[in-house]
């Protein structure tokens, strides 16, 4: 019993450090809960959440993108351990299951980019003068600083190499039957048409959340976490917990909504139309290598 609850009140990348293993025991275990799922759904004749679809019903999606943003913020929180231990990994794993990443991948890949906080070769998103080409290179990064994470931890061999490669494809092979559970679970109509688009419109709200709160608008590349209070980010930080203090954040991760921390660091202001223009000409360029 006390494994159990260790495992349920600690972190994935704690988990990871102890186990070489970890991963194909988490992707397991999703796998066995996917597939329970999906075999109750169709001994009960589960036929959808909405089972007839009505287009009225694209009122909600507003609503429906407010939760999968919602759910980055406390996946976020939860990586750093803000709410009480007994609930912290359960909240995390299923609002990573909502978001679709899964809790473990989210909680290591950001405690390494906590480490190596925009370091171009280690933190897995570093910023890009456009936030497109962030875009790309955080989707390919991730995974990479993923496996990077592992070889750190046990070793960059042959043997390790051949074990991250598997990991990746069971893991991707898990996320696709998480994804099919959803789709059972919703119906076709409203996964078509709620889900994926929320789901959509919440990745890139987190890539911009990633690339704004790193001085992205600077003009001279001096990127680096910074607290933004001005326009949209007024407004985010007052529905999702602060988070665009990212500054504050990274002074102190634990605090659930940083916000609140006092002193407070300074804000960095609105860019100016000439700093505009000139980080516009800069993206234009080549990516940094």
């Amino acid at each position: 019993m006390s494994a159990i609850v260790t495992t349920l009140t600690s972190l994935p990348f704690s988990q990871l450090r102890r186990n070489r293993y970890f991963y194909l025991w988490y992707d397991a275990a999703y796998f066995v809960l996917a597939v329970a799922a999906l075999a109750a759904m169709h001994l009960a004749g589960h036929k959808g959440l909405i089972a007839e679809w009505k287009w009225s019903y694209l009122l909600l999606l507003p609503i429906v993108t407010y939760v999968q943003i919602l759910c980055s913020v406390f996946v976020h929180v939860c990586t750093h351990g803000s709410f009480p231990k007994a609930i912290n990994r359960l909240i995390g794993e299923i609002c990573g299951t909502v978001i679709l990443t899964r809790f473990a991948s989210w909680e290591i890949v950001h405690q390494r980019h906590h480490r190596f906080s925009d370091d171009t070769a280690k933190d897995p998103h570093p910023v890009f003068k456009s936030y497109w080409d962030f875009v790309r290179n955080t989707i390919v990064g991730v995974e990479h600083q993923l496996q990077q994470t592992y070889f750190d931890l046990h070793g960059d061999t042959p043997e390790t190499r051949r074990y991250e490669k598997l990991r990746a494809y069971v893991s991707y092979a898990t996320n696709l039957l998480v994804i099919f559970t959803w789709f059972t679970f919703l119906g076709p109509s409203a996964f078509v048409f709620l889900f994926v688009p929320a789901s959509i419109i919440g990745a890139l709200h987190l890539f911009h959340f990633n690339w704004s709160t790193h001085n992205a608008f600077s003009p001279s590349g001096d990127y680096k976490p910074v607290n933004l209070d001005h326009g949209y980010y007024w407004l985010g930080n007052r529905i999702w917990f602060g988070i665009y203090f990212h500054e504050n954040h990274h002074k102190n991760a634990k605090v659930l909504n940083p916000m609140g921390i006092t002193p407070c660091l300074p804000f960095t202001p609105p860019p100016t139309p000439g700093e505009i223009e000139a980080a516009a000409t800069a993206r234009s360029g080549p990516l940094p290598s």
